[in-house]
């Protein structure tokens, strides 16, 4: 499919009992392009280290045409009481640029907005500008790159 070309209705899925089937697919384009979060959500889900069930916890995948096209998630932020941490944040190649960033961060920021929480994010080299055109601010410190206040 060229860019730009139009695709399916994007469908979000929370994420509760398994790691989607397709999860290893999408590690290995992450992986392959230098990102190691997918690996780290892998490893950490297997071993319950991380499951996303704390009170305000959740994670969520993104699906078009039944293909998982993202994930992402957001936990407690264990540097700021009250705060939560966007984590694990990763959309396939194919599929930037098309809405589904956007429909994850929506989701997960929605729920912490109903919470009255402030989110954190790590923002990987170059999705910068994807993150401030949500609201977030740059304030590097406590091991993250910017902040959504409440």
């Amino acid at each position: 499919m060229a860019a730009g070309e139009a695709r399916g209705v994007i469908r979000l899925e929370r994420v509760i009992d398994a790691l989607p089937a397709e999860l290893d697919a999408l590690r290995a384009e992450a992986r392959a392009n230098g990102h190691g979060m997918l690996d780290t959500l892998a490893a950490e889900w297997a071993s319950g280290a991380t499951r996303f069930d704390r009170p305000g916890e959740m994670l969520v995948a993104a699906f078009i045409d039944g293909a998982l096209a993202g994930i992402g998630g957001v936990t407690l932020e264990p540097a700021i009481p009250g705060t939560l941490r966007m984590r694990r944040f990763y959309v396939a190649l194919a599929y930037r640029r098309h809405g589904v960033g956007r429909a994850l961060a929506a989701a997960l920021l929605d729920e912490a907005r109903q919470q009255g929480r402030a989110v954190t994010c790590n923002a990987a080299a170059g999705s910068e500008r994807f993150w401030e055109a949500l609201g977030f601010a740059p304030d590097r410190c406590d091991g993250h790159t910017h902040l959504l206040a409440r």
